[in-house]
């Protein structure tokens, strides 16, 4: 009989130990890809689950909730996050000062759901009342976009009216307590305020704003989780296209979720109609010209390529309706 020595005996065990241990570890690397997603309440979470397309993923998704789309950009910029949500100027805000982010998919909505706002016993009518007066929007966002662009195309210059740097819901009061004169805001505050507080329209950026939502992701996930983000893609598009099809059902769902009252949704979500998009010419080129003229406004702090912005080999076949 062949003798084996103690020490032989633990050799074996700690290799057959290490070799069990690196075969689970190989294993679970390939099971557990998780990808780590920035979201709004009532946002693309919830949009999974309601259209039933959070089901049978390939993947982890760990989701976290902000209160707004700055703090998801800061996030990915920090590589606490790999995929986000975002409107566009307040994106390219951010890949301006050097984030290592890439546009790689997103959608269309309607432009007359970006709108300024007035009380309706304000005497404002048109655009051409503005003149003035104290309009209050984001800084660095569409708010301010819109507003310089209504007057610059009433023929007005943008110091004829005080820009009140104001987000929705401190811009919400001052219009109600009438210190400010007009709000520049989209949906659904649009639908709220017409709907609850009797507010009307008086300027929309059709024709000014190309009004688009990008899905975003870091320049590190691309590269080392491509298959789990360009599926999440997907997903995100056809769950986009069921909402289209589903708008009562969405909004019933979605108000349970953020509180928000169903017809103000329903009414949000019909006037928006947003669809994907994909990342074609023409859609770079748009946005091409909305980022001169938010660098020409001051809103952005230097001229920004935006095809170098963009990663479009995510949408290039996508089902989108630019």
């Amino acid at each position: 009989m062949t003798t084996v020595s103690p020490t032989r005996r633990l050799l074996s065990k700690l290799i057959a130990t290490a070799f069990s241990a690196t075969l689970a570890t190989s294993a679970f690397a390939a099971d557990q890809i998780t990808l780590r997603v920035g979201d709004q309440k009532g946002g693309n979470r919830s949009l999974l689950e309601i259209s039933g397309l959070a089901k049978d993923l390939p993947y982890k998704i760990q989701w976290s909730e902000f209160p707004a789309a700055a703090p998801i950009l800061e996030a990915i910029n920090a590589g606490a996050l790999d995929v986000g949500y975002t409107g566009d100027l307040s994106f390219l805000t951010v890949y301006a000062n050097g984030a290592p982010i890439r546009a790689i998919g997103g959608t269309r909505s309607n432009a007359d759901t970006q709108a300024i706002l007035v009380r309706n016993d304000s005497p404002i009518k048109t655009a051409a009342d503005l003149k003035g007066k104290r309009l209050a929007g984001t800084r660095g966002g569409w708010g301010q976009f819109l507003i310089e662009a209504t007057l610059e195309k009433a023929g007005y210059k943008t110091s004829d009216a005080t820009f009140a740097p104001l987000g929705p819901v401190d811009a919400k009061i001052a219009l109600l307590a009438g210190s400010i004169d007009g709000w520049a805001v989209w949906e659904p505050y649009i639908s709220y305020a017409v709907l609850k507080d009797n507010a009307r329209v008086v300027a929309d950026g059709t024709d000014l704003t190309p009004t688009l939502t990008f899905i975003v992701a870091s320049e590190q996930a691309i590269a080392t989780k491509r298959e789990a983000v360009a599926d999440l893609l997907q997903r995100l598009n056809k769950a986009r296209t069921w909402s289209r099809e589903h708008v009562n059902e969405y909004a019933k769902n979605t108000a349970e979720l953020t509180k928000l009252p169903e017809d103000v949704l329903a009414r949000a979500y019909k006037a928006q109609d947003t669809r994907p998009i994909a990342i074609d010419d023409s859609v770079v080129k748009e946005f091409q010209e909305a980022s001169d003229r938010a660098t020409r406004y001051g809103i952005l702090s230097k001229q920004v390529d935006v095809s170098k912005a963009v990663d479009r080999s995510f949408t290039q076949a996508a089902p989108a309706s630019n």
